[in-house]
């Protein structure tokens, strides 16, 4: 009985916690919807649009409710999540500015009010001033840059691919070696994608770029091996590359996001994954390396399995770099930059050059070359995007071809990476 009072008990905490959840969200929910709705009742006083703008409001509420309470943890990501977080992100974050500016202006209106009350120079015998029209039309042409920036990033950012050239200089880079160039992607996403024609303009890009070298740095799907297979005929269509092509897994190849019927099944989905790098061309290095001879003269292409802070460890740096020496030229592939800054950019074996992705720049940010470069994923990575330096050791971190969770691309662009390995003192 007490076995069974316990499960009662829990049964009801956890439902207790969702239900608080749901509580706190409406609650969330209801305070940014009256606050914008001031806003828009301010500058118009049309009956027709406010009532036009109250039922698109209620209808993207609705289907956005009803969305996150179908999501699936044996499915995880699919279209129709995809489709529910941009709509969220592109109805709250305006909304949001501006119920900041009315709360602002509330704060202002009682403050007003309490001095006009104590001072008896109250006229209109109303305790609140009414709101002011300019600061209503303030906070709309605000709301409106988040606004426009998301749904574009939505409809054409996404797709808005960029090759990134960087000319990296190495004192001990073999002679034979000097001018290589290596082509670098990550974390395609298979499972977001949505346009075949902008997908093959990407296989177009990366060809157009005629290196020597091509890696992959990881996350070919989001969760199931499934989601690749429509795209394996488009990815075969990169071309072979003198010096090999190779790739390391990421963290969502490890299918970990969601929940599986049985091991078995996710076993035989990462094993399903780690076939498709060979599937589309790529040589998968699990926790290994290989060795690149051109002339006289061989580098080393070490690929470890994912390892990032909080996030999977299965990178075993050791292993993957068994039997080499701190004098070999060595190009780690690590998927998660994290790895550089807590075991690889100190490491006596001395990794000259490590190529990243996971971060997408967050997919959302400011990228202005020599001017500005931000995004709120920098408070979590120190290394989110670029090319870094540590006692000439130097991580790149790849921004990502494809997209995940959001649907697009605001600001942080996709990105080919071409990098020409030169023999020299200067580091670009």
């Amino acid at each position: 009985m007490k076995a069974i009072n316990a499960l009662i008990l829990r049964y009801f905490a956890e439902n207790l916690q969702t239900m608080f959840r749901w509580i706190f969200f409406f609650l969330f929910v209801a305070i940014i919807e009256v606050y914008a709705f001031q806003a828009f009742r301010t500058i118009t006083k049309s009956r027709w649009i406010l009532v036009a703008y109250q039922v698109i409001s209620m209808a993207a509420v609705i289907y956005i409710f009803y969305q996150l309470s179908q999501f699936d943890r044996r499915v995880g990501q699919n279209s129709k999540t995809l489709i529910t977080f941009g709509l969220l992100l592109l109805l709250f974050v305006p909304k949001m500015i501006l119920t900041f500016f009315m709360l602002l202006e509330d704060v202002y209106r009682v403050f007003s009010g309490v001095i006009t009350h104590f001072m008896g120079d109250n006229d209109n015998g109303t305790f609140l001033p009414d709101r002011r029209r300019f600061v209503s039309q303030v906070a709309l042409v605000i709301a409106a840059i988040p606004f426009t920036s998301l749904l574009y990033g939505m409809t054409k950012g996404k797709y808005n691919f960029r090759v990134i050239k960087q000319t990296l200089f190495f004192s001990d880079l073999p002679d034979d070696f000097d001018g290589f160039t290596i082509t670098q992607i990550s974390d395609v996403h298979s499972g977001s994608f949505d346009d075949a024609t902008k997908i093959q303009y990407a296989v177009d890009l990366i060809n157009e770029q005629k290196t020597d070298m091509m890696l992959f740095t990881g996350d070919i799907v989001n969760t199931h091996a499934t989601e690749m297979h429509p795209w394996i005929e488009t990815f075969n269509k990169i071309d072979k590359h003198e010096y090999g092509k190779y790739a390391v897994l990421g963290n969502h190849d490890y299918g970990e996001y969601i929940d599986w019927p049985s091991q078995q099944a996710k076993d035989e989905n990462f094993e399903g994954i780690k076939k498709l790098y060979g599937d589309i061309g790529f040589d998968l290095l699990l926790n290994q390396h290989t060795k690149i001879k051109k002339g006289e003269s061989e580098i080393a292409i070490v690929g470890v399995e994912n390892w990032g802070k909080n996030f999977k460890q299965a990178g075993d740096l050791l292993k993957a770099s068994e039997g080499l020496t701190a004098e070999d030229f060595k190009i780690l592939m690590s998927h998660d930059p994290s790895h550089w800054e807590y075991e690889v950019k100190n490491h006596d074996k001395h990794f000259q050059l490590t190529l990243s992705g996971h971060t997408h720049g967050l997919q959302f940010g400011i990228e202005i070359p020599g001017v500005i470069q931000w995004s709120p994923v920098q408070y979590v990575y120190k290394q989110w995007a670029g090319l870094y330096e540590n006692v000439g050791r130097y991580i790149y971190v790849n921004r990502g071809l494809g997209f995940h969770a959001y649907p697009g691309r605001v600001g942080i662009w996709p990105e080919i990476t071409v990098f020409e390995l030169k023999k020299g003192e200067k580091v670009a």
